[in-house]
């Protein structure tokens, strides 16, 4: 076990959704935290990659910055989701290795996973087909991180570990359509729709796909864990291991917010992958993690966050 008091730890991504949850999770544990605002740190550059490190002289590094969205985002900007994800990660490990940096933390995707890949996924699945059209180049992008810290593993005896969160939301959540992924988006729909007096609201698909949803602050926990405890190069799933269809979930949602309208399905628009389920027992025999909070509790303290952060907006607070 490594403890994290007084470690000189820099979050890429610190600034955002789970960088935000997990630099407090990490803060309370006594690290020293350096975020690399974007504007500062453009990352797809060497130059601002050299000058972080040498601003920040990290004794660990967790690389949480992506560029990423729901499926419509996916599918509008595939080339740049790509290209960004994997010039970042690149270059910030290989930097990373030539200044000695202690540990490299890489954070994955579940996007990774092939298309239809046995329930629940489990880490060895992840070579065994092509990822979910719609969402590849992320996924792809993410996954050569790992091929790229294993090789240097080998080759250079690099210290790294790579995580595999699933479906993160809660609090502090993106809630721009454009971005934003299902349960954000679902929120929003029925609170404007309940908002509006609509009688129904539209969502994408058949609502028959599946998918595993992790609380942020118990990803920022199995993530803290993880660069704890753990120190070999095999990657760990972090999720929730409890399967729920998109169709279920909006009807919890739905519920929830209080929209008394209908649901209408628009099967023109994909699905995404079929299913999406993580086995989480590597990470609870390897560092000990285990969600905590279940998803309506979860569902409802995002959602609770949501209404207020809307009531501060309308009064310009």
């Amino acid at each position: 076990m490594t403890s994290l008091a007084n470690k000189s730890i820099t979050v890429t991504g610190g600034a955002g959704f789970l960088g935000t949850h997990l630099c407090r999770n990490l803060q309370q544990r006594g690290a020293n935290i350096f975020v690399p605002k974007s504007e500062d740190y453009d990352l797809r550059e060497k130059s601002a990659i050299l000058r972080m490190l040498h601003d920040s002289k990290p004794e660990i590094i967790i690389h949480l910055a992506a560029v990423v969205g729901g499926i419509g985002a996916n599918r509008e900007h595939p080339g740049r989701f790509f290209y960004d994800n994997t010039v970042m990660g690149i270059q910030i490990i290989e930097e990373a290795r030539r200044f000695g940096v202690g540990k490299m933390v890489i954070i994955g995707t579940v996007c990774a996973y092939p298309k239809f890949t046995p329930i629940p996924f489990q880490e060895e699945n992840l070579w065994e087909g092509y990822p979910e059209e719609t969402n590849a180049p992320y996924g792809l992008a993410k996954q050569i991180l790992l091929v790229q810290s294993q090789a240097y593993h080998q080759e250079y005896g690099f210290n790294f570990i790579y995580l595999l969160p699933t479906n993160l939301y809660g609090p502090g959540d993106t809630f721009d359509p454009h971005t934003s992924h299902v349960i954000p988006a679902l929120i929003k729909k029925f609170v404007e729709a309940g908002e509006q007096r609509r009688k129904e609201v539209v969502i994408w698909g058949t609502g028959r796909a599946s998918r595993d949803f992790l609380f942020v602050e118990d990803g920022a926990e199995g993530i803290a864990l993880a660069t704890e405890k753990y120190h070999r190069p095999d990657p760990v799933n972090l999720g929730s291991a409890h399967e729920i269809s998109i169709r279920t979930l909006a009807e919890k949602i739905r519920e929830l917010t209080g929209f008394p309208g209908g649901i209408v399905w628009d099967t023109t628009k994909p699905d995404g992958q079929p299913r999406r389920c993580l086995d989480t027992s590597r990470a609870e025999k390897a560092f000990g993690f285990k969600a905590k909070v279940d998803l309506d509790t979860g569902l409802r303290k995002t959602i609770d966050w949501y209404l207020a952060q809307r009531g501060r907006e309308r009064h310009g607070k």
